[in-house]
């Protein structure tokens, strides 16, 4: 049979009866399996005090906590590249959901370094593939005049995550034990694979085509131009952003004059102004289309990373606003690219092109973190020094990413 068009056909896997409401349901069961995925990931940074005193582990072992999970979800996406492609949308969801679950439930059950390292890398594996999965879901479930405000809606997880899920998990955390955060996750996911089971359609339509070895198929997808642009694009993204992000917090606390005690404010304050944000960026990339929006979204980015990381001692009144309107620039510029991206990529190939996708999200998320450390220095009681010069780097490679963009070409 011949390979699947570039162009979505009206297949039957698309739940076109009573439509709206069954890619509600199917939209809010992504988001909300996703919000479980951000919050695993996130909750081990804040809970470290309590895991270095009751596992007995210093600052550079609970380094390798943290990093674990970034690493596993690189590896895996790589690995599953090949695979994800070759069975249905469904059926890779639901087992890596399962897998998810599994590994977070893993990490409460954790009584040892090793143990809690082991499942760190399960939940990272199984989780940064489930993010990419997402992402092709609702390219295949929803058509491109309405995936901007889906992918909106779906990368709306990190701020609900940010706002509620996480100091949720830090209460948790500080009253019944750092594992109580784990098992409510888990909890809290076992009847979402249930809905996932019962609302998502197979989206199998991508196997009508001819199927090829796992490694020509991997080499496939890294070699498709269209596919190296995208992964360009989304690289750049992440190396910019992560360049900054992770020093915010010491830059505000030794630079700033924001309290330890008020930095949970600011972090507030960036979750609701995404939240009120990221759907409407949404709503502008159906009604003008994701390049126009991107246009607009990254000078704002480049221009607020520039504005924080000079920030002289203002306190949390300026560094707030400043924050939150950083964290929704780069959510929107996110849900623009994403838009761009998915609908570059042919159905057929999409599932394994988001996992290379996620990989690639990953490492880039590293490697800008490695050049961001590679040039401040103090932070511990000192001021950070340098940190303006990371700024401009970040906002640097934002600005390079409009090039590569307006080479992404929409294929539906």
């Amino acid at each position: 049979m011949a390979a699947t068009s570039a162009v979505d056909p009206p297949i039957p896997h698309r739940p076109e009866s009573g439509a709206a409401g069954r890619r509600g349901v199917i939209l809010f069961t992504l988001a909300a399996l996703q919000f479980i995925s951000i919050v695993d990931f996130m909750i081990v940074m804040p809970l470290g005090p309590h895991l270095l005193a009751d596992l007995g582990i210093d600052a550079r072992e609970f380094s390798w906590v943290v990093s674990a999970y970034t690493l596993a979800a690189g590896v895996a996406g790589l690995m599953a590249a090949p695979w994800l492609d070759r069975v249905s949308r469904k059926t890779a969801y639901l087992v890596l959901s399962v897998g998810l679950l599994a590994g977070t439930a893993a990490c409460g059950l954790a009584t040892s370094y090793p143990w809690l390292l082991a499942a760190r890398c399960v939940t990272g594996g199984f989780g940064g593939v489930l993010g990419g999965l997402s992402l092709a879901i609702v390219a295949d479930v929803f058509p491109p005049e309405r995936r901007g405000r889906a992918t909106g809606t779906l990368m709306l997880a990190f701020a609900v995550a940010s706002v509620a899920g996480v100091p949720l998990g830090i209460l948790l955390g500080a009253r019944h034990g750092w594992q109580a955060p784990f098992f409510a996750l888990a909890a809290l996911g076992l009847p979402l694979i249930g809905l996932a089971a019962w609302s998502l359609p197979s989206l199998a339509a991508h196997l009508d085509g001819p199927r090829r070895h796992p490694v020509a198929q991997l080499l496939d997808t890294l070699t498709v131009p269209a596919h190296r642009r995208a992964v360009a694009l989304i690289a750049l993204l992440m190396i910019g952003a992560f360049a900054v992000i992770p020093f915010i917090s010491t830059f505000l606390v030794a630079n700033v004059g924001v309290t330890e005690l008020q930095l949970p404010v600011v972090f507030i304050a960036g979750g609701l102004l995404t939240l009120l944000t990221t759907p409407i960026v949404g709503r502008l990339v159906d009604r003008h289309g994701a390049i126009t929006v991107f246009r607009g979204i990254v000078p704002l980015s480049a221009v607020m990373m520039l504005v924080l990381t000079q920030l002289p001692r203002v306190g949390i009144a300026v560094a707030a606003p400043v924050v939150a309107v950083l964290m929704a620039s780069n959510a929107g510029r996110m849900v623009t690219a994403m838009s761009m991206i998915t609908s570059s990529i042919e159905p057929r190939r999409r599932g394994g092109f988001m996992s290379v996708n996620a990989a690639v999200q990953h490492v880039a998320s590293g490697v800008g973190t490695t050049l961001g450390g590679m040039i401040v220095e103090g932070g511990a009681g000192e001021p950070l020094l340098h940190f303006g010069t990371v700024g401009m780097l970040a906002a640097g490679a934002t600005i390079a990413s409009l090039w590569l963009a307006a080479r992404i070409q929409a294929v539906d």
